[in-house]
């Protein structure tokens, strides 16, 4: 019979299971530190286990939303139905938000957590069988609207005494309180799915819904499918990529300068030490840095994995000699410019190269063959020996002449040319995708997010 031991370790392996299944590189010795964090710690503080697990599990930026959201099913705060939301059914949604309200203006954590499981017992949960029942998180948000709180919770923080102070004061207090306000929201937000998948979970299985019900973390999410709030992460992860991506190059730099053995000078070194090669010497080069040149599709679904790209590389810029950028929809710009004076925002930056470069023609549909064959006609001196080039973009034409041989010139002139596909392997040539066609030519690699994306800059990049 197993003890509370045996539980415990099998719901750890579970745990560790479900986060290695959205993609968090866990192996047996962080798994092993975890059991002893549980060891150390027990689990009569779960706040506590949590941060303490966190420590010991995770080793890259991006992942924290995945591992709580994962460790509350694991390790939920209670099982069933909570005590305060016994009963709840009976409570009308005008009830549940006068008390979110007060709540909200008292900064009552204790009181935001009942009322969430009210909340979700009230008006969360669906189905009319066993097997259809569930509770969700969307259709309580949807009719309890915590958002249109935010001035009612104001008024009542303003109808308090407020400090003697300029006028100029009394407005970035407001501003202050207004934005603490929306923290709160959507921290309680976040309090109502978790508390709904907890009890999916108790009728589903909580493995299932760990797999189904946890929103990836950022970097593993596909750039066709992004939405803005996974994009925004995405964006605060351009620069500690960029940072980690620098220190590999430079190490694949200093590695390449140190050059093959030099036999000749190896065995005279060796003549002082009896014949044995104890200080091997190498024929020392000096590699100049190479030259990139990004040629980006900015049309349609594609356009934020071309926009994140565009970012990384330039907060790279400083690994490279030189860095052109060039966009594309059925026409070529150079947009060097805006990438290095614009927006960190992936957005905004895409949207400034849709108004102000000169990248759609008559028709806003991409056009892969009339943007190749206008580069290598117009810009092909952006290219040279030490040039690699950088192609990013589904490949679809939308029908159009791929221009095969506008392509074939940019490779016989570049040292290098690898274009980074957003799409699956599997859909290269289906449809108006001419992927396949272009892959004879250049080496052409799936990049689907921003994980993948790091691996192949860290690894196709010269030094």
């Amino acid at each position: 019979m197993s003890g509370p031991a045996d539980v415990l370790a099998e719901r750890l392996t579970r745990f560790v299971r479900a986060l290695r299944g959205h993609g968090l590189r866990i192996g047996p010795a962080e798994t092993v530190d975890a059991a002893a964090v549980l060891d150390v710690l027990g689990l009569a503080h779960r706040e506590h286990v949590r941060e303490g697990l966190a420590a010991a599990l995770l080793r890259t930026n991006g992942q924290r939303a995945v591992f709580d959201a994962t460790f509350d099913l694991y390790f939920p705060l209670g099982v069933g139905t909570p005590e305060a939301a016994r009963g709840a059914a009976d409570r009308t949604v005008d009830e549940l938000r006068d008390r979110l309200a007060d709540a909200l203006a008292a900064d009552d954590r204790g009181e935001l957590t009942r009322i969430a499981g009210e909340a979700v017992d009230a008006l969360g949960r669906y189905g009319s069988t066993p097997a259809s029942d569930g509770w969700s998180a969307h259709q309580t948000l949807g009719r309890l609207q915590p958002e249109t709180l935010l001035a009612r919770v104001l008024a009542a923080l303003r109808a308090g005494p407020r400090p003697d102070g300029a006028d100029l004061a009394a407005d970035l207090a407001d501003r202050l309180a207004e934005d603490e306000i929306r923290r709160r929201i959507r921290a309680f937000r976040a309090q109502v799915g978790t508390e709904a998948r907890r009890r999916v979970a108790e009728l589903r299985g909580t493995d299932r819904i760990a797999e189904r019900a946890v929103a990836p973390s950022a970097d593993t999410v596909d750039f066709l499918v992004a939405g803005r709030d996974q994009l925004a992460e995405l964006r605060r992860t351009v620069h500690p990529l960029a940072r980690k991506l620098a220190t590999r190059l430079a190490a694949r730099r200093r590695r390449a300068a140190r050059g093959r053995i030099d036999l000749r000078r190896t065995l005279r070194r060796s003549l002082s030490t009896g014949g044995v090669p104890l200080r091997p010497a190498y024929r020392r080069h000096r590699p100049g840095r190479p030259e990139i040149v990004l040629l980006c599709d900015v049309s349609g679904s594609v356009a934020g994995f071309a926009n994140f790209t565009m970012l990384l590389v330039q907060a790279m810029h400083d690994q490279f000699s030189k860095v052109r950028v060039f966009a594309f929809v059925n026409r070529t710009a150079e947009v060097t410019r805006l990438v290095t004076a614009g927006s960190a925002d992936p957005a905004d930056l895409g949207r400034r190269i849709l108004t102000e470069a000169g990248v759609a023609g008559w028709h806003g549909s991409s056009d892969y063959g009339a943007a190749l064959g206008e580069f290598a006609d117009h810009h092909l001196d952006a290219v040279g020996p030490r040039t690699s080039v950088l192609i990013l973009g589904d490949a679809r034409t939308n029908g159009w002449d791929p221009n095969l041989p506008a392509l074939k010139r940019i490779a016989d002139r570049a040292r290098r040319v690898h274009w980074l596909n957003p799409e699956p392997a599997g859909q290269w040539g289906t449809g108006d995708s001419a992927a396949d066609a272009y892959a004879a030519l250049v080496d052409m690699h799936a990049c689907r997010n921003s994980r993948r994306l790091g691996e192949l800059v860290g690894r196709l990049l010269p030094v």
